[in-house]
């Protein structure tokens, strides 16, 4: 039997929200993420490949953490230092030929000095040449979902094939917090000196890391600057339950930058609330039974629904229970039957919940079987004779 697509509006007294204020950024392309709920806040040209100066060092790092996680390196493994390297200009933690940095160093000098030759040293390190690399690198961005983003080195360093989308920016970033926690720690980190060599450039530029008198705690991720790009920043701080990454660029200042930086931070967490709206268990909905020995069965989150809100939030929300139904009995208390799709004002993306069968519900006997097939037939006749 062939059952159509349904779709039921609920009557949730939840909430009707009231929009939250749309931040009005300067940067030229933006992307503001909720991790905690994941739900995207802001988009401005999020999806245009842009020039993304060192902050696409973030995806080198992730082909080095993933390397270690694979243990094809250890954090101990030496890797030697090429001419190239160590002639790479720009940012730098100051190697040369003779050095044989261990993995650790040239992740601290990735992150922290933001180093060019430390990129270098990694990218032929793993796989030969610098070439290679960056072609391995958009091959994986391509399995990552980033789909905006196009490598030509490692570094960042300016080349007309080296693009990415803010968006994509915040793919990389929410992986490198969420998959490797154990070297996640270092993004926080605000000197690194390689052999004390460093006469300038030891401290990390993101200066959200030293910023002070804030309710969140900033512990990440990556700046970047090119005459081109202009300033930018892969960010990411925490208050309480919350976590907020950002991604923003073509800014005209590195004071700019600060500015910038620290008010999407605070809009992120002042202007939206997480909100527990239906414990778990509760009934949300109901689907129809077909053949069973109850006509219904109630449709429930299996977990708490939590979400991000706008702060000013009052009673009443749309929301909407989407499933193939009728549901064919017999169905299992916590068999996933449901999606339920929220729309809040002042958040662009709908919010998609797992709906779970409330109880059990038996197949029907002999007289459930006979009613239907009746029922079917009375159908059947009815279409005949309105044809």
């Amino acid at each position: 039997m062939t059952f159509n697509r349904l779709a039921t509006a609920l009557a949730l007294s939840l909430l009707t929200a009231v929009p939250a204020r749309a931040f009005d950024t300067q940067a030229s392309a933006a992307w503001v993420y909720d991790l905690t709920t994941e739900t995207v806040l802001l988009e401005k040209n999020a999806e245009v490949a842009l020039p993304p100066a060192s902050m696409s060092k973030l995806m080198t790092l992730n082909m080095l953490f993933e390397a270690l996680r694979d243990g094809r390196v250890t954090m101990d493994t030496t890797f030697s230092v090429s001419s190239r390297a160590k002639q790479m200009g720009g940012s730098t933690m100051f190697l040369n030929e003779q050095d044989r940095p261990t993995v650790e160093e040239l992740i601290h000098g990735i992150i922290v000095n933001s180093g060019n030759d430390a990129c270098v040293v990694v990218a032929e390190g793993l796989a030969g040449s610098e070439d290679a690399f960056s072609r391995l690198m958009t091959e994986r961005a391509r399995a990552l979902g980033m789909n905006n983003s196009i490598f030509a080195n490692s570094s960042g360093w300016p080349h007309p094939g080296q693009r990415m989308s803010m968006e994509d920016l915040g793919i990389i970033a929410v992986r490198l917090i969420t998959e490797f926690p154990e070297f996640y720690p270092i993004f926080a980190e605000t000197n690194f000196n390689y052999k004390d060599r460093a006469p300038a450039n030891a401290n990390n530029r993101n200066p959200l890391l030293t910023m002070h008198g804030t309710d969140w705690q900033a512990d990440g991720l990556k700046t970047g600057h090119t005459s081109e790009a202009g300033f930018g920043l892969v960010g990411s701080a925490v208050q309480g339950q919350r976590r907020v990454v950002f991604v923003i660029t073509g800014l005209e200042a590195e004071a700019t930058r600060a500015q910038e930086a620290e008010g999407i931070v605070n809009w992120a967490f002042r202007q939206f609330v997480l909100k527990t709206i239906a414990p778990k268990g509760t009934r949300l909905a109901e689907a129809p039974v077909w053949l069973g020995e109850a006509r219904t069965v109630g449709l429930v989150p299996a977990e708490d629904l939590t979400m991000l809100l706008p702060a000013l939030a009052q009673d009443g929300l749309k929301a909407e229970a989407v499933f193939s139904g009728p549901v064919e009995a017999p169905v299992t208390a916590g068999q996933p039957l449901a999606e339920l799709v929220i729309t809040t004002p002042g958040i662009d993306t709908p919010r998609r919940v797992p709906l779970v069968a409330q109880s059990d519900v038996a197949r029907g006997g002999f007289g459930v079987r006979v009613k239907a097939a009746f029922g079917r037939l009375r159908d059947r006749a009815l279409q005949a004779a309105g044809s």
